[in-house]
């Protein structure tokens, strides 16, 4: 894995941007910008590399710190963190990586975040057949430990269409499929920061590898890349 960290002088720029997010500050200050920047992208690169030791990776995407402000009623111009996300290579391989570095604020994630209607729809089905599988990777010992219950928005009583009764309404009532782990400053700074976020991925992999078999296959395991 490449030698990359995030500086503490990367940071502190993000700590003062989030006070002073301002298009003044900012452009008095794009030389400290450009240095955090490059520190942010060692460090997401780092983590492609990490990443490619054990997953098929098509890129990484670093995305702009410039914000979007025309439907947002939040008109500040910047985000005040370095985000970016990892995507895997190839129809067969679903799921995603993210990583955010923000003070106080740093977290990374994977999973489905938005998954589409049909996506959605055929995870739920599998899971109303048979969620053994399922359950058995959310007690994986190594996702656990690493990341915790599977968390993401779920509706209040049942989808339509399915059994309010279900044994397996839990899951079924999920929107999202995500696992999201926090890290303090101190531990963003962290000489192994880059190892604890690979293996953090790596534990997820039985899980991805499910969920890839049920969003590529029927309900009768019939491929649907073919």
């Amino acid at each position: 894995m490449e030698k990359a960290k995030i500086s503490p002088e990367a940071l502190q720029f993000l700590r003062q941007l989030k006070a002073n997010n301002t298009r003044e500050w900012f452009e008095a200050r794009k030389q400290e910008y450009r240095k955090a920047e490059s520190a942010a992208k060692k460090c997401f690169n780092g983590v492609t590399e990490a990443l490619r030791t054990h997953d098929d990776i098509e890129g990484m995407k670093l995305f702009r710190i410039y914000r979007d402000v025309r439907f947002s009623a939040d008109k500040t111009p910047y985000n005040p963190h370095f985000a970016g996300s990892f995507r895997r290579a190839g129809a067969r391989l679903r799921g995603g990586y993210y990583l955010r570095i923000r003070p106080g604020e740093s977290f990374i994630a994977v999973g489905f975040w938005q998954p589409s209607p049909p996506d959605l729809l055929r995870i739920r089905k599998e899971l109303e057949l048979d969620a053994e599988a399922f359950r058995s990777c959310l007690e994986n010992p190594a996702l656990k430990k690493a990341w915790g219950p599977l968390k993401g928005d779920t509706v209040i009583t049942a989808p339509k269409g399915f059994d309010r009764n279900h044994p397996n309404l839990d899951l079924i009532r999920h929107k999202q499929f995500i696992f999201t782990r926090e890290f303090s400053d101190q531990e963003v700074l962290a000489p192994d920061f880059l190892e604890v976020v690979n293996d953090s991925y790596r534990a997820v992999r039985p899980w991805f590898d499910l969920m890839s078999e049920i969003l590529t296959t029927d309900l009768n395991g019939r491929s649907l890349l073919d």
